[in-house]
């Protein structure tokens, strides 16, 4: 592997020797890590912990055509004030067009405002186009952009093209922060997530994400393991912390802990905070409430006792 980093880039050749010198993922080891892990029993206290932080992880996400405003406006009245004394969850995710109606509606509370872009959820457009929707958002006031990556380049090999575009939207972002969705469940094998990690990484991503939530399969344990090895080997080699955002079929609290879980025992406590690690969901919320809710008071509450979200 390449001893330095800064000339990484510098080609369409040396890039590609440099993503394909990575270490290959052994995909049997992966999986048996992964559920191995996700087999871990928290209990009480500790459980009663995760549950809080989770839910303080949470992007709490309507991506939708139908979305309309008073949809938007609910769903941050969810997001800043949960229930029963839950924290505050991290951000709402919401299209560019609705962006000003969350900053609105979250106003002062410290929930951010994410907003997807970049042609969402294909990623199939022209970099102008592509950056013009992520100033659009970030002007409307936007604290985080979520972009997609083109898998057709990725996975045809034109990795230059990739690292450029997520060059130039992250230009388009200014002060907000990036975090760039791989689409793992097209990358057909877990050496393609690392390397489209890295890649992510390098052309300096905030956050990497698995998925749009459009795609299946979609947030795998496997899959975000490799990605939490990832941005670890990244900050031991760069000394730049990256987070991870899993989004995409996380709807239970076990499956919420779980994760926290693969936090812990794979990147570590650093990234054990909703600056570095996220829950994309739009479901989660209401199960991890519920199980809140059932821990304190010994009563388990059905769906209806909180907000559709």
């Amino acid at each position: 592997m390449t001893t330095s980093l800064a000339d990484v880039a510098a080609s369409g050749a040396t890039l590609r020797a440099f993503l394909h010198g990575l270490p290959g993922v052994d995909r049997v080891g992966a999986d048996q890590r992964a559920a191995m892990l996700g087999t871990r029993s928290i209990k009480t206290t500790a459980k009663a912990r995760a549950i809080d932080l989770a839910i303080s992880m949470v992007d709490l996400t309507t991506l939708e055509g139908a979305d309309t405003r008073g949809k938007v406006r609910a769903m941050c009245v969810k997001a800043v004030r949960p229930g029963g004394g839950a924290p505050r969850v991290a951000a709402v995710c919401v299209y560019p067009d609705l962006v000003p109606v969350a900053v609105e509606a979250v106003a002062g509370s410290g929930v951010k405002v994410a907003s997807v872009a970049t042609a969402f959820p294909s990623g199939r457009s022209s970099l102008d186009v592509k950056v013009a929707d992520t100033a659009f958002a970030v002007a409307a006031g936007a604290d985080e952009i979520d972009m997609v990556i083109d898998r057709g380049a990725f996975l045809s090999g034109d990795y230059l093209k990739v690292y450029e575009e997520i060059v130039a939207v992250k230009a388009a972002c200014g002060e907000a922060h990036l975090k760039v969705i791989l689409e793992t469940g097209e990358l057909v094998t877990y050496d393609n997530v690392r390397r489209a990690s890295w890649l992510a990484m390098l052309a300096g991503a905030d956050f990497i994400k698995t998925s749009t939530g459009k795609v299946s399969p979609a947030a795998t344990l496997p899959v975000t393991l490799i990605m939490l090895e990832a941005v670890r080997d990244f900050r031991d080699r760069t000394g730049r912390q990256v987070g991870v955002k899993p989004a995409g079929g996380i709807r239970t609290t076990k499956d919420a802990i779980k994760n926290l879980v693969l936090v812990q025992e794979t990147a570590g406590a650093d990234w054990l905070t909703p600056d570095w690690f996220r829950l994309g969901a739009s479901s989660l919320l209401n199960d991890l409430l519920m199980q809140r809710e059932k821990l304190a008071t010994g009563r388990y509450a059905g769906p209806d006792y909180f907000t559709l979200d």
